[in-house]
């Protein structure tokens, strides 16, 4: 039987090591939708959800962020 793990928040440094991106890459490719957005944590403070990063590691060249509310 599997627990289900807790989603974590990734920061920005640890998002930038595990993608091999650089700040301003991975900034472009969230305006144009082809990386997982910053979730907010805090009132200055935001991270990834590790799913998201690990859903667009898994497939870099196809993610794209789906629009739905």
């Amino acid at each position: 039987m599997t627990q289900h793990q807790p989603d974590r928040f990734l920061r920005l440094k640890e998002v930038l090591n595990r993608t091999s991106l650089s700040r301003a890459t991975l900034y472009r490719k969230i305006q144009k939708g082809t990386f997982p957005k910053q979730v907010r944590i805090a009132t200055r403070c935001a991270g990834w959800r590790e799913s998201a990063v690990n859903a667009w590691m898994h497939n870099p060249i196809f993610y794209h962020v789906d629009d739905v509310c």
